[in-house]
C-alpha cells in the first residue's frame, strides 16, 4: 500500500481554511479513483511545544500506480488545481509505503 501525504503549515486565517479545507477539497479529492481511505489530523503540537504544522493527511492507494492513475485522472487534476488556489504555499506532499510487517509493541 502507498499513501500521499500531505502537510500543511498554519494558514493565517485557519477558519477560512478550514471551511474550504473540509467543505469543497476533501469532497473534491474523495472522487479519485483508487483512493481507499483518507485520514486527516489537526495538529495539536509536538514533544517541544508548538508545532509548525496545522494538518495532516493521508491518502492511500493500493500501489504506486493506482496513486499516479489517480493523480492523472481528471478528478485528481481538479482537485491538486484546487489545492493550489489557498494552499499553495502552506503545503509539502510527500509519497510514503506502508510497512504492514512492523512488529507490535511488547507489552
Amino acid at each position: 500500500m502507498i499513501k500521499l501525504i500531505a502537510l500543511y503549515k498554519k494558514p493565517e486565517n485557519t477558519a477560512e481554511f478550514d471551511r474550504r479545507y473540509f467543505e469543497e477539497h476533501v469532497p473534491l479529492a474523495s472522487k479519485m479513483p483508487g483512493l481507499r481511505r483518507v485520514e486527516v489530523a489537526k495538529i495539536v503540537g509536538g514533544p517541544a511545544g508548538e508545532a509548525e504544522y496545522y494538518l495532516q493527511a493521508e491518502m492511500y492507494f493500493d500501489d504506486m500506480e493506482s496513486l499516479k492513475q489517480a493523480m492523472s485522472s481528471p478528478e485528481g487534476k481538479a482537485a491538486a488545481k484546487d489545492v493550489m488556489t489557498f494552499a499553495r504555499d502552506i503545503i509539502t506532499m510527500m509519497f510514503a509505503e506502508v510497512e504492514e510487517k512492523v512488529p507490535a509493541p511488547v507489552a
